[in-house]
């Protein structure tokens, strides 16, 4: 009796720990928009302030507990230049279609990994991914052809949420390998500095500046540190050490849901119908794409 209950209470702090990550990463596109700053000096910051955060727990840690080699550091580091990309394109998209729309279209990392496992590792696909694809595209096409429709900006901002999925699985595909050499607080260290640097490059290429906010946007972006990066990865880590892939995967799902019904309050966003169905569309491919790639690729770090 006492190991189930022990059992029990490890389920309860998983399923609370998957609330809480799926909870914060929904309102990070609320944060983007209240830091009223360029979306690609949002991004640095969240990854600069994080690096930050992260020093002391290497401090702590000591250089012998982590497995940092010049073998696996390869994987981090790209998957740095990935989430680099992914923030400046995702924190711009934002400013450009609603928030819904740019986490919708953000998440659709799945599609993009499949593809790569069908066209680069030749690895055959079960039906249900060819049906979530369909369904994903088809979607998505409704969502992005309402912006078309509606906005002047000819959905400028769907297609950079669309673009920062394809880093967001990059990031994915790199952390798939190297997590198998290296554990998560040691992938997330290096990860997350390797990203701070190129997300530097990528604002001073831009001729972005990096001073001159307002002390709402340094708040913001102090927020989007603890609670959009490390708060939603740990909790979403924490998950996944206790939970199944296969549960933890398409419940993600939920963060495009969460964030369309909190940007109605928040952001005065009200969805179109049209948006809507197009919406649940894209989010019923997406769930099936989800099982048939979750067996091979972790959903997150």
């Amino acid at each position: 009796m006492a190991g189930n209950n022990l059992s029990d209470r490890k389920d309860i702090r998983a399923y609370f720990a998957l609330f809480l990550g799926i909870s914060a990463l929904s309102l990070t596109a609320m944060f983007v928009r209240w830091a009223d700053a360029p979306g690609t000096i949002s991004g640095f910051y969240r990854l600069f302030f994080s690096s930050l955060i992260l020093i002391p727990v290497v401090i702590i840690r000591g250089k012998k507990k982590f497995q940092i080699t010049r073998n696996n550091i390869l994987f981090p580091i790209l998957g740095g230049v990935f989430t680099a990309f992914d923030f400046a394109f995702w924190n711009t998209s934002v400013f450009f279609t609603s928030a819904s729309n740019s986490t919708l279209l953000g998440n659709t990392a799945p599609i993009w990994i499949g593809l790569v496992t069908i066209f680069v590792f030749r690895e055959k696909v079960p039906l249900g991914f060819w049906i979530g694809l369909f369904l994903a595209l088809f979607g998505a096409g409704m969502v992005l052809g309402n912006d078309l429709m509606i906005h002047t900006d000819l959905g400028i901002g769907d297609l950079m949420a669309i673009t920062a999925g394809f880093f967001y699985a990059g990031y994915l595909l790199a952390t798939q390998f190297g997590r198998k050499s290296m554990d998560p607080i040691s992938y997330m260290v290096v990860m997350v500095i390797s990203a701070s640097i190129f997300s530097f490059i990528i604002n001073a290429i831009l001729g972005v500046p990096f001073i001159g906010y307002s002390s709402q946007s340094w708040i913001m972006f102090i927020i989007m540190a603890f609670i959009s990066q490390i708060l939603g990865y740990i909790s979403i880590t924490f998950a996944l050490g206790h939970l199944p892939a296969s549960l933890v995967s398409p419940t993600m799902i939920a963060q495009p849901i969460l964030t369309t019904l909190l940007a109605i309050p928040l952001l005065k966003e009200l969805p179109q119908i049209f948006q809507i169905i197009g919406g649940i569309i894209a989010l019923a491919g997406i769930f099936l794409v989800h099982l048939s790639n979750n067996r091979k690729l972790p959903l997150i770090i």
